[in-house]
């Protein structure tokens, strides 16, 4: 454990800030881009120049999976932590804070529960694990008892190497969509449009015994894992004294303001909205499928949840704030990682990647090496969406081409894009924020949960 320790310290020496990482990710990019996808008959200058056009376009891509994802994103995120913010949840949060009672028993706790949240939406599991991961730390504070507070801030962290297997995944929900499959590889050339199945079940990739091996493997293995490192870490002083707790709003209001206050008025809407989703979902097709899931559908019923499990409208608007507030690093960030994917995609870059792993595969090992390619691409693009929109193409027709199912071809790209999550701090900014932590003091424990994940993973895909 002393190894672990040194690995931990030098670690943290390591880390830039995530902004700065996001910067060093661009000059990366296109530096390899210059090196590798040059054309012979066109100078280095000339060509700089056109990477800086790719950037461009790709900073504002406006397509499903540029500007419009991102949206949907953001939106998935701010309504998660809305509804985190929301009484019941906090209820739910102090109830955990019960058993915790030291560093080993808590990060078993928080890794366990997050992984639970996440399964169901990567946002709402992203912000219940920091909010739990604060609220433990003002507890140790106040009862003056040692915490190691940055490793319950990376077992906070954890949900999101489990997100895409998860309900909110984005690959697997998008390719349920009707038609989804035949756009994204109508342009590709030597693909047989016939044999491309409308939609893919939910049942062949959520669903599947692949994910569902995987997800309790994850289950069990990694709060295990952090369990037994908690036993042996030493306390940090970096705990936090603020309070959070869900708004409040004391205030006198007159006329139709009173309307915010009311709770009866935001329980109808909020009622209204999960109403409708039912309906949707279950009465209005002629046969019930899983075909309604979707990044919008997901939103729809956070936007009605967070509605409806706040005492009333003030205290809906007020979480919506500290949730936007929050959300700023990744709205800042986001149009640098779509540079990045514009850069990848226009020089052929990311084909490039992803070729080089098909070229060399065979039908037992293709899985395996999208899973590789795709953990790789996600450090230059943290997006499950927009890889699946660069990469989903090649994928499927890898798939055809070598008799490899979409299903556990598309699992295997989701794998990879959650794994490296885990070394890839874009997505734990807004639990940055809330736990008052740094990037460098969580990215030494997630870079352990990386490496047993990686085991789970390429277990799980050479075993099914």
């Amino acid at each position: 454990m002393a190894f672990t320790e040194r690995f931990i310290n030098t670690y943290k020496k390591l880390i830039p800030s995530p902004f700065t990482i996001a910067l060093l990710l661009t000059f990366i990019t296109v530096i390899i881009a210059l090196i590798f996808t040059k054309p012979n008959k066109i100078s280095t200058g000339a060509y700089f120049m056109e990477i800086a056009g790719y950037w461009e376009k790709g900073l504002w891509n406006k397509s499903d999976g540029g500007i419009y994802f991102a949206f949907q994103m953001m939106f998935m995120l701010v309504f998660g932590h809305i509804i985190a913010l929301s009484t019941p949840v906090y209820n739910l949060i102090n109830k955990l804070l019960k058993p915790c009672t030291n560093t080993a028993n808590t990060v078993f706790i928080v890794t366990f529960s997050t992984i639970l949240v996440s399964y169901l939406n990567w946002g709402l599991g992203l912000i219940f694990g920091a909010i739990l991961a604060r609220q433990i730390g003002e507890k140790f504070n106040r009862e003056k008892r040692p915490l190691n507070y940055s490793m319950i801030g990376a077992a906070a962290y954890v949900g999101l190497m489990v997100w895409h297997g998860g309900l909110s995944g984005s690959a697997p929900i998008k390719a349920a969509e009707s038609g989804n499959l035949k756009n994204l590889v109508e342009n590709v050339n030597g693909i047989d449009l016939t044999q491309i199945p409308e939609r893919l079940d939910l049942s062949e990739t959520l669903f599947s015994n692949l994910n569902i091996f995987i997800t309790i493997s994850l289950l069990i293995c990694l709060p295990g894992i952090m369990y037994l490192i908690g036993k042996r870490t030493k306390p940090t002083s970096n705990l936090p004294s603020k309070i959070i707790s869900p708004p409040s709003d004391n205030a006198t209001h007159t006329g139709l303001e009173k309307l915010d206050q009311i709770q009866f008025f935001n329980k109808l809407i909020g009622a209204l909205f999960i109403g409708y989703a039912i309906y949707k979902a279950f009465i209005l097709p002629d046969e019930i499928n899983l075909k309604f899931i979707n990044p919008n559908f997901i939103n729809f019923c956070l936007f009605g949840g967070a509605i409806l499990l706040h005492d009333n409208i003030k205290q809906f608007t007020e979480a919506a704030g500290e949730a936007i507030k929050d959300a700023t690093g990744i709205l800042l960030q986001f149009p640098l990682y779509f540079g990045i994917l514009g850069i990848m995609i226009h020089t052929g870059l990311i084909n490039l990647i992803t070729d080089s792993f098909v070229a060399i595969a065979s039908e037992s090992t293709l899985p395996l090496f999208n899973f590789i390619s795709a953990a790789l691409v996600n450090i230059f693009v943290p997006s499950g969406g927009g890889q699946w929109v660069v990469q989903g193409p090649i994928l499927v027709s890898a798939a055809q081409e070598l008799g490899v199912g979409y299903g556990k071809s598309i699992m295997a790209m989701a794998y990879g894009e959650q794994l490296t999550n885990m070394i890839q701090p874009f997505w734990a900014l807004p639990l940055l924020g809330i736990t008052g932590l740094k990037a460098k003091e969580i990215l030494p424990y997630t870079m352990i949960l990386f490496g047993a994940g990686l085991f789970i993973f390429t277990f799980g895909l050479l075993l099914f």
